[in-house]
């Protein structure tokens, strides 16, 4: 005849393994479904990324620009640019001052 007090505690034992390694299974399981999850977002991630990457060298290829200088093919130098800048400057001040004199001979 078995003592009931220590079948008991041979339940609880066993239960006590038994759950701690149920535990132990999910626990890992989980981490898993986690490494997992964040695997497919880095890659996710890293295609976005891409796609955006490859949109944009599509767009500055159709616009005609210039990796390196961010210029459009074809544009002026700085030089030239600067020089064409002081140019249309120079005249608008005369244009500006052309409608000043006028202004002032018509008040």
């Amino acid at each position: 005849m078995s003592n009931p007090m220590l079948q008991a505690f041979f339940v609880g034992r066993a239960l006590a393994a038994a759950v701690g390694e149920r535990a132990e299974h999910l626990v890992s399981d989980g981490l898993s479904q986690l490494g997992k999850f964040d695997a497919e977002q880095r890659e996710n991630l890293r295609q976005f990324t891409e796609e955006v990457m490859v949109r944009a060298e599509q767009e500055k290829a159709a616009a005609g620009a210039d990796y390196t200088t961010g210029m459009p093919a074809g544009a002026p130098t700085a030089a030239e640019d600067l020089q064409a800048t002081i140019d249309n400057l120079r005249a608008e001040v005369a244009q500006a001052r052309a409608a000043i004199q006028q202004y002032r001979q018509d008040a």
